[in-house]
């Protein structure tokens, strides 16, 4: 049985943010903030669980996870396959949305809880060597924090060499090289001391054999794909410069991906259009 790629978001979805697998959500968490030094949760609630509205190509579909902890603290965990432009100012942008939507008119600043998003990624980003890195705001000589309600994690699958790293411990690395997709011969070394991602693969294996389950699969990885040669057009039509061709590039790009159902601030990153340019090509929007 060939397995389904669990790094497809819609998949990503259905094993790490159903009701039934929330405590696979959990493990992996805490194993992501145990690895940054950060305490372990005793419990998160989803705010978004996946369900069967949850469309492979409705782009009112949100395919990340988000959670509250009991402290009432928001997780926002997102599966992204590529590089979709300005991925730091997006990952900043999609925060800074969660933090302020926490408030109520009128409700005092110091109802605010700590947000943190982990961006599990499957290309390299950070000039560095770490699949792991954290960010917060700190002073630049002290290293004060100024307070510690953001928090960014990027994991970044393509630096992860299973090669070069110890499965029997356990930990954030197993959990990763699941996703990544290492060869099933090595799950059973996976699982040894991560019990919790046995659920996870017998998940995987369930809704790879499940038919309905495959083809909203292909349905999304058509939908990625798309998406993906639209942003490489992009790059193409960016590099050739502002000529009167780009232009008429850029217009093309930004139509097909109104059609994909992308967000007018994505559109905008990709095509390099203004909003309000984008919006003329499609009244609707």
């Amino acid at each position: 049985m060939e397995l389904l790629d669990p790094r497809n978001d819609f998949l990503f979805k259905r094993i790490f943010g159903s009701e039934e697998n929330r405590d696979v959500l959990l493990a992996f968490l805490n194993r992501t903030f145990t690895e940054a030094g950060k305490p372990p949760l005793s419990d998160i609630i989803l705010l978004n669980p996946y369900t069967d509205k949850d469309s492979p190509r409705d782009k009112q579909s949100i395919l990340d996870i988000r959670a509250k902890t009991t402290e009432g603290e928001i997780i926002n965990v997102e599966m992204q396959l590529f590089n979709k432009y300005d991925t730091e100012k997006r990952t900043l942008y999609y925060w800074s949305k969660q933090y302020s939507s926490q408030l109520q008119e009128s409700q005092p600043y110091n109802q605010l809880k700590r947000c943190v998003t982990i961006n599990i990624i499957n290309f390299a980003l950070l000039p560095n060597t770490l699949y792991h890195n954290v960010f917060h705001l700190r002073e630049d000589r002290t290293g004060i924090a100024l307070l510690d309600d953001i928090e960014i994690h990027f994991l970044e699958l393509p630096k992860l060499d299973e090669h070069a790293v110890t499965m029997e411990q356990g930990g954030l690395v197993n959990w990763l090289l699941f996703l990544k997709g290492v060869n099933q011969s090595k799950w059973e070394v996976l699982t040894m001391n991560e019990p919790v991602l046995r659920k996870a693969m017998n998940t995987l294996e369930f809704l790879s054999q499940n038919e309905e389950a495959r083809r909203q699969y292909e349905a999304r990885q058509r939908y990625l794909h798309d998406e993906a040669s639209m942003y490489e057009a992009a790059k193409v039509a960016e590099a050739k410069g502002r000529t009167e061709g780009a232009d008429i590039t850029r217009k093309e790009i930004a139509l097909k991906l109104l059609a994909l159902g992308m967000e007018l601030t994505d559109i905008a990153d990709a095509s390099g259009l203004s909003i309000d340019e984008i919006k003329k090509l499609n009244p609707l929007q």
